[in-house]
């Protein structure tokens, strides 16, 4: 059987990437062999790994074939490529050739997975749209978990990929009102393009204090529901000041190794406050009764074609540049919105 050999991205020290030459595994009876056409770099995440600010000791992901590694160096990360397959194995359908396919994979040319781990794009999508499955999966996890009612208050920190999806998302909700808090003027300004009322800038206190008087104004002490998307430990403490009685803080950022301080005291301890947790790679057992992540994936695919997020790409980098790319998102946080990479043909 032909060896077949790959290039991919790999993660070899702090702030260190290089791209290295892989032989693939013989395609399997259940495989299909898949040609890469475009990758995208996770803002939040891969920055913390790119920086090497991750528990060395965790797994990437156990509920990920393709990330069931750890991240002892070198190690390959990614969780968003789609690509067309090439190749399928003695027991798949032959209809499955030449079928374009997402998959949750590490940045790399060419990439041999189960069937069971690729996911059709439905005909009409853009594959470009496509690569943020992985975001519009988390933003659906994060408003199903937060659970936001008729009329109520809801803030957001971040306006990064995820933060945007969510915001999108809330939008279409009845809510009194939808606020959100990023640094970046730009994605200020888009935010409150999508649905926003206000985007405040996390730094500017005179903002805040006048967000709170607002709020007193119409009688309330503070938002019903807090999302923090920033990946900012420093946005927590912001959350609790601005969370009302018996309101709902809901985390969905990923923090790495970095430990956070926040003030459990005053307002949290009084006002009854929830400090909730939302992660993508499991259902809310509330709702695993009927709900499943095949029904999410449906979802997010269908909001994926509703709201086409293609259009936030802001720097696309042949795989050659990986180092660039990656430099770029770590550096570029004003301009750096999505990043891509695009893989040329043989």
């Amino acid at each position: 059987m032909m060896t077949i050999e790959a290039k991919a991205v790999f993660h070899t020290a702090p702030r260190e990437v290089a791209l290295q030459t892989i032989e693939l595994p013989p395609l399997g009876e259940n495989q299909v062999l898949i040609k890469a056409r475009h990758s995208a770099i996770s803002p939040g995440t891969e920055g913390m790994i790119f920086d090497g600010r991750f528990p060395q000791e965790l797994a990437q992901d156990a509920t990920i074939p393709s990330l069931a590694g750890s991240f002892a160096y070198p190690f390959r990360y990614g969780y968003a490529l789609v690509g067309e397959i090439i190749e399928v194995g003695a027991n798949v359908d032959k209809t499955w050739h030449t079928r374009k396919v997402f998959t949750f994979h590490p940045h790399q040319n060419y990439a041999v997975v189960a069937l069971s781990e690729c996911l059709p794009i439905p005909d009409g999508l853009s594959p470009l749209d496509a690569l943020f499955l992985p975001n519009m999966e988390s933003a659906v996890n994060f408003v199903m978990d937060a659970a936001p009612l008729l009329g109520e208050r809801v803030l957001v920190f971040g306006q990064g990929v995820v933060g945007l999806l969510t915001c999108e998302l809330l939008a279409r909700f009845p809510l009194a009102s939808l606020v959100t808090a990023d640094p970046v003027a730009s994605r200020r300004e888009l935010s409150e393009s999508i649905g926003a009322s206000n985007c405040v800038d996390p730094n500017d206190e005179n903002a805040w204090r006048d967000l709170q008087d607002r709020l007193r104004e119409h009688g309330a002490d503070g938002f019903d529901l807090v999302i923090e998307l920033s990946g900012n430990s420093e946005a927590l403490n912001r959350a609790i000041e601005m969370t009302g009685f018996s309101g709902r803080i809901l985390v969905g950022s990923w923090y790495g190794n970095k430990r956070v301080e926040i003030d459990l005291g005053g307002h949290f301890h009084r006002r009854r406050i929830q400090l909730l947790s939302s992660q993508v790679s499991t259902m809310n057992p509330l709702l695993s009764g009927r709900w499943d992540k095949s029904r999410r994936i449906d979802l997010a695919w269908h909001w994926l074609d509703v709201i086409k997020p293609s259009r936030w790409i802001t720097h696309r980098f042949g795989f050659d540049r990986c180092r660039q790319a990656f430099d770029t998102n770590a550096g570029q946080k004003d301009a750096a919105l999505q990043i891509i990479f695009d893989y040329q043909d043989d």
